[in-house]
């Protein structure tokens, strides 16, 4: 897809926000806006000072008010039908991967290597197939996953809902998560509770590597161990906060990084699992998600199943 952005005020317009979107982020009201255009080209934009908020700058993550004016620039995008759509097979993977449905919400067991969106050389995330799926109706990324992570993905298909399940997640214990995870070595038995602020650096070439630092952001996992197989620990993991990687640094800070993790991992580790016990991917999942919309009234608990090249990778493991 060719895009190209025109700095002149020739075709440029002024959107007042609507009240339904009261406290929505200026780059996600950009992309309902700019139908088509990548996240990047929404990101450029904004930087350049393109878009105007009320006259002024704004950063992408602004949070907009019902009434603010917000200028929009011109932007050429190649027609609708001119764009590739995802392959057939990763649409009906995506279908299959449906686990709940009802007027609000939609949750998805997403595969491990799908991404949660497009982006950084993805063409088609997980919510872009959605939306090829589902070419009438307005779905909306409730949070995210890492590529690498399988499970419950959650999406809106109301803004509503996605106020309401956003304002959850800066809520504590407002959503309760809880992850599957193999962890190298023997992990004592009992609940180990990790309490280690999180850190995002950038790393040559722009790549996010998370660790564990006084100044970083408060994080909160909890590890109970289910069972012992081959000398490695299957553990369930609760985390009280949804940091980046959080579970995976927080793993390798108590010494017991998440089996087949090529950031933070043991690459002997993982190299004997992946030899011997067919592990070719992160071991973990997000299983479930317990909440409640309408200020506590209807309740919710989604579950997605373990993904079955996990399954095989515990029963070739053994007691």
């Amino acid at each position: 897809m060719t895009q190209s952005a025109n700095s002149g005020n020739a075709g440029a317009r002024t959107v007042r926000v609507p009240d339904d979107r009261e406290g929505q982020r200026l780059d996600n009201f950009l992309l309902g806006q700019l139908k088509g255009a990548p996240r990047s080209l929404i990101y450029k934009l904004v930087r350049s000072g393109q878009v105007r908020v009320n006259g002024g700058r704004a950063k992408a993550e602004r949070k907009l008010e019902a009434g603010d004016e917000v200028r929009i620039p011109p932007v050429r995008l190649t027609e609708a039908g001119d764009k590739p759509a995802p392959p057939k097979g990763f649409l009906e993977a995506m279908e299959r991967a449906i686990v709940f449905e009802d007027a609000r919400l939609l949750a998805l067991s997403k595969p491990s290597g799908v991404a949660s969106h497009g982006g950084s050389g993805i063409s088609f995330g997980a919510i872009e197939t959605l939306r090829a799926l589902r070419p009438n109706q307005t779905l909306e990324l409730v949070h995210r996953l890492d590529r690498d992570t399988s499970g419950l993905l959650i999406v809106a298909k109301k803004r509503s809902a996605l106020t309401e399940m956003q304002a959850l997640m800066r809520e504590e214990g407002g959503i309760a998560k809880r992850y599957l995870a193999l962890l190298s070595g023997r992990m004592p038995d009992g609940v180990m509770t990790v309490d280690a602020p999180l850190h995002i650096g950038l790393r040559q070439g722009g790549e996010r590597h998370v660790q564990v630092h006084r100044d970083g952001k408060a994080s909160l996992s909890h590890f109970k161990v289910l069972e012992r197989r081959g000398g490695q620990s299957y553990c369930e993991v609760r985390i009280e906060t949804g940091r980046t990687h959080q579970i995976r640094v927080h793993s390798q800070h108590i010494g017991h990084p998440v089996a087949g993790d090529d950031k933070y991992g043991e690459a002997e580790v993982n190299k004997k699992l992946r030899d011997q016990f067919g592990l070719r991917r992160l071991f973990l999942h997000a299983s479930t998600l317990d909440f409640a919309l309408d200020g506590g009234r209807e309740r919710y608990s989604l579950n997605a199943p373990l993904a079955p090249e996990l399954i095989e990778v515990l029963d070739r493991l053994g007691g």
